[in-house]
């Protein structure tokens, strides 16, 4: 389950895009978002380079932090 810093997510509209993003990628994940720490852990049976390449379409960066 990786969990991903993304240092540019710091609102609801930040968040429900980056969920958006992801779950077009994967729609049965499950996703974790936490504003304060800019993270997002995500259970998905999609590699997590997926996945970041799915926020940076969306227009954040991200890198995995655990």
């Amino acid at each position: 389950m990786p969990i991903f810093h993304v240092p540019e997510m710091n609102c609801g509209h930040c968040k429900a895009a980056i969920e958006t993003a992801l779950r077009d990628a994967d729609k049965d994940a499950v996703i974790d978002v936490d504003l304060g720490s800019r993270s997002v852990r995500v259970t998905s049976i999609r590699d997590a380079s997926d996945l970041q390449a799915a926020m940076r379409t969306a227009g954040y960066e991200s890198r995995l932090s655990g």
